[in-house]
C-alpha cells in the first residue's frame, strides 16, 4: 500500500498504540512496533525475501521462539532479526534472486548456530578484531 509505505514507522507506531498490540511491518528494513509506541528498525533481511511464503515462515518463527518461553518483544525481534539473517545467509551463498520460504526453513539452524557462536565470542571477547 502506498499510504503504508510513505511512512512506515508512524503507520506502524500508530496502529500498535491504537490498538495496543505488537506489529511486524515485513519489507525493506522490517520493522517492529511496540504498544507503547517504540519502534524497532531490523537491519537483516534482503530483497530475495519478497517472496511467496516468507510471511508464513516469520509467524513460524515467531510463535515458536514463544511457544519456547520467549517474552513476545524478545521473540519479535530475534525472530524478525534471525529469520532476515538467514535469508542474507542464503543470499550471500547462492544470490537473492530465487530466494524461496523453504530455503529460509532449511537454513534456520546453521543460522541459529552461527548467531549462538557471534554471542559466544562477543561475551567471551574472542571474536575477530
Amino acid at each position: 500500500n502506498t499510504a503504508v509505505n510513505q511512512d512506515r514507522i508512524g503507520v506502524a507506531r500508530s496502529f500498535a498504540r491504537a490498538h495496543r498490540c505488537h506489529v511486524v511491518l515485513k519489507g525493506s528494513r522490517s520493522l517492529i512496533a511496540m504498544a507503547d509506541g517504540r519502534v524497532f528498525i531490523n537491519p537483516t533481511g534482503n530483497p530475495g525475501m519478497a517472496s511467496g511464503g516468507m510471511g508464513d515462515v516469520l509467524s513460524g518463527i515467531l510463535a515458536g521462539l514463544i511457544a519456547q518461553g520467549f517474552e513476545i518483544e524478545e521473540a519479535l525481534k530475534l525472530g524478525v532479526y534471525l529469520h532476515g539473517f538467514v535469508g542474507d545467509q542464503l543470499a550471500g551463498a547462492k544470490g537473492e534472486i530465487g530466494l524461496i520460504a523453504s530455503d529460509i526453513i532449511e537454513g534456520l539452524p546453521s543460522g541459529m548456530k552461527k548467531l549462538a557462536e557471534g554471542n559466544r565470542q562477543q561475551a567471551t571477547g574472542k571474536g575477530k578484531a
